[in-house]
């Protein structure tokens, strides 16, 4: 399915709570890398756990790939 959606060409990685992105857009084969965060909530508290395991997979991600961060939604 064809998107409107431009991929920034000044970002390495974009990072974001849209857990739908996985399948809206095709990240494979682009110079952009993606992360989602996956948390219960899209607010701070939730998100700021996710900043250890974020800032490991900034290290690792390479361009094309999606990431997702997070996932435990119990609690």
């Amino acid at each position: 399915m064809a998107s409107c959606f431009r991929w920034p060409s000044h970002f390495d990685v974009f990072v974001t709570v849209d857990q739908n992105l996985r399948y809206q857009q095709i990240v494979a084969g682009r110079k952009i890398a993606v992360i989602v965060l996956i948390a219960r909530r899209n607010k701070i508290e939730f998100l700021r756990p996710l900043v250890p395991a974020l800032e490991r997979a900034l290290a690792a991600i390479k361009p094309g790939e999606l990431i997702e961060v997070g996932g435990n939604l119990q609690g």
